[in-house]
């Protein structure tokens, strides 16, 4: 399960429970409930920063009915201006893992957001090469599941915000299990590639 794997206190980090991510309305819920499991979170620290996280972990990810859905989908079915910031690799534990920088904005709100998807194994960006992704899979003749790992944080500054998400991703990697580590940030490279990890559950 999500919320074993992912503990509510790690780093200096600790559950907050005043605020949520901001989640699916009924409609595109709807669309989404092919999820097998999510997980919405909301984290500070002892310097009153904040950090919103919302996973999303779907056992067949083969074609597009079923795949996991951009986080910009969600925000602007809500009414939020959404305008992608940057896409770059960053380094979370010693794992690259490629990432969308997106800022959402709804009246005075301001909201950073970094996010990736993990297909199988592997840390990507949706789009072209998930489907890629997929399709390599399935002429494997294996179904390929996925994790989407969304972090935010209501800021009128991205460079902070980013700051902070990054600080607090690599101590999220270091206090998620080694065995299922795979599953939220992509295989390691070279010698640190851990063992292959089960599904989550």
């Amino acid at each position: 399960m999500l919320e074993k794997q992912v503990p509510e206190a790690f780093g200096e980090w600790r559950l907050d429970t005043s605020i949520r991510p901001v989640l699916p309305d009924p409609g595109l819920q709807a669309m989404l409930d092919v999820y097998s499991q999510t997980l919405a979170r909301t984290y500070i620290n002892p310097q009153g920063q904040r950090v919103m996280l919302s996973i999303a972990y779907g056992s067949d990810q083969s074609n597009e009915a079923t795949a996991v859905h951009r986080p910009e989908f969600c925000y602007s079915a809500q009414g939020f201006r959404v305008t992608v910031v940057d896409r770059e690799v960053i380094d979370i534990g010693g794992t690259k893992v490629p990432v969308a920088r997106v800022l959402a904005q709804l009246g005075q709100r301001n909201e950073p957001i970094t996010y990736w998807v993990t297909l199988d194994e592997a840390a990507t960006l949706l789009g072209f090469s998930a489907s890629c992704s997929r399709s390599s899979t399935a002429c494997r003749g294996q179904i390929p599941d996925g994790m989407l790992v969304r972090v935010s944080s209501i800021s009128p500054s991205l460079d902070d915000s980013f700051s902070v998400q990054q600080r607090f991703l690599e101590q999220m990697f270091a206090a998620v299990p080694v065995e299922v580590r795979t599953r939220y940030f992509g295989a390691a490279q070279a010698s640190d590639k851990v063992a292959r990890a089960p599904a989550p559950g």
